[in-house]
């Protein structure tokens, strides 16, 4: 019984240091991705994104129109990746776009960039430097069913 008390003890002290956050930090806000940045960012999501979602020819991507150098880019990263990319919200009868949501947060001095469709989220954060940007997390990758 002696050595079960410390136990117990500290084991009711350890458990108040838990937090039920949800990881992310509370600053985070949309920022501005521009120029070399932008377009590696937009690059290295759009890769990720195709290895995920199917081939190119027949998969068709349907994204909010907006004008900030971020969705010119992703959009011109997909389409070079061979997708089909619809900003004005006109699809054929027969295609079934997946659609697709990203946003860019800046978060203690990095960018965060998420893709989402209905089926999967991918985020990863990047440290923008002068040439570009370069990817400063591993790749998180959510499936849903």
């Amino acid at each position: 019984m002696r050595m079960f008390l410390p136990l117990v003890i500290a084991t009711t002290l350890l458990s108040g240091c838990q937090t039920a956050d949800d990881g992310l930090p509370n600053d985070s806000r949309p920022v501005p991705v521009t120029g070399s940045a932008a377009s590696a960012i937009a690059g290295d999501m759009a890769s990720r994104l195709a290895e995920q979602i199917g081939p190119a020819g027949t998969t068709t991507i349907k994204m909010e129109k907006d004008k900030s150098e971020f969705a010119a880019a992703l959009e011109a990263a997909l389409k070079a990746w061979g997708y089909t990319v619809v900003t004005d919200g006109k699809v054929g009868k027969e295609a079934k776009p997946v659609e697709l949501a990203y946003s860019i947060d800046g978060i203690d001095g990095q960018v965060l960039a998420r893709l989402s469709t209905p089926s999967l989220a991918l985020g990863r954060a990047y440290t923008a430097t002068a040439a570009g940007a370069v990817p400063a997390s591993p790749l998180s990758l959510m499936q849903r069913n």
